[in-house]
């Protein structure tokens, strides 16, 4: 068998009538609710590549049109596309996996996926050796990825397997309908001792690599915590349930009520960290739950990643 006919035979076809009366809506929506495991940009993309055909051949080009009664479409999903990320055997402490998705415990220090000055040892180069379907999952140079960690941040964090997995879990992310706890050992006690902030967090107008609560050109962040214990040294333990996932969030957010993660080097103390009796190598924010429903069964998932190790010290 030939390389050409490999890839022929790796690429999905769907053949579409349009039946009843006319469809008032757009042919790219149409088609969302006739192949639900397609995203409609996901959709746009394959029309733009020609991959969308009426039933002579002819590409699709207007989506805004409305699809008509008896009307034919064929549309072809390519086989996945190569991909220079590398698979690398990377230990994973996997919490959850079946043929759909998998949840993983990240470890504080691991990358989510390549980027500059990051081109291998991330968490999609262990992801790609353990599950070598992953590659091209979306078109994406990030196959399966639907959310992310900060490197420093230990925890829960998911991947889907298959394309209608990772449109799911991408609705469930966009619509909130999930629950995120975090783990936190701050510097100081806030008072009162829980509360919600609501705000916009957006790039900071005087560091362009730190994010900040701006007034206008950012985005809506919500976030609710409380002290789970007051600990030595003037620390405690907060947790955070969010209910938006903007950049650096829950880091911005604490600090904001004086109360700065421990080992946070970009919102945090410096100079306090150093003066603990055992300085923290990391910023000691931890992931610990996600309660997420299946992308494709709906049963609600209980995902919880263990306290990790690091934060013991802090907590005698």
């Amino acid at each position: 068998m030939n390389e050409e006919t490999l890839e022929n035979d790796l690429s999905e076809t769907f053949c579409l009538e349009v039946k009843g009366v006319p469809d008032e809506r757009r042919i790219d929506q149409w088609l969302v609710h006739q192949l639900p495991e397609l995203t409609r940009s996901r959709i746009q993309q394959l029309a733009k590549q020609g991959l969308l055909t009426t039933e002579d051949g002819t590409p699709v080009k207007k989506l805004s049109a409305s699809p008509l009664p008896g009307a034919h479409y064929t549309l072809t999903l390519p086989p996945a596309e190569p991909t220079d990320i590398i698979p690398e055997d990377i230990p994973l402490d996997i919490l959850y996996e079946d043929s759909e998705m998998i949840a993983i415990n990240k470890p504080a220090g691991l990358v989510v996926h390549p980027a500059c000055g990051h081109s291998h040892g991330t968490l999609v180069n262990a992801l790609l050796y353990h599950c070598p379907d992953l590659k091209g999952i979306g078109g994406e140079k990030r196959p399966g990825i639907v959310h992310r960690l900060d490197m420093d941040t230990s925890g829960v964090i998911v991947a889907a397997k298959t394309e209608r997995a990772l449109t799911a879990l991408v609705k469930t992310f966009a619509e909130h309908r999930l629950k995120k706890c975090y783990v936190a050992i701050v510097h100081g006690t806030p008072a009162p001792a829980q509360g919600t902030l609501e705000n916009l967090i957006g790039r900071s107008p005087f560091n362009r690599q730190k994010m900040a609560i701006v007034k206008q050109n950012g985005r809506r962040a919500l976030t609710h915590w409380h002290v789970e214990e007051n600990l030595p040294n003037g620390l405690c333990r907060i947790a955070c349930e969010i209910e938006t996932g903007r950049t650096h969030q829950i880091r911005v957010h604490l600090a904001s009520l004086g109360t700065p993660i421990v080992g946070d080097t970009l919102y945090g103390k410096p100079a306090l960290d150093h003066r603990l009796p055992t300085p923290p190598q990391r910023q000691l924010l931890h992931a610990h739950t996600l309660d997420i429903p299946h992308p494709t069964t709906g049963e609600m998932l209980h995902l919880q990643a263990p306290i990790p190790t690091d934060f013991s010290p802090y907590q005698a």
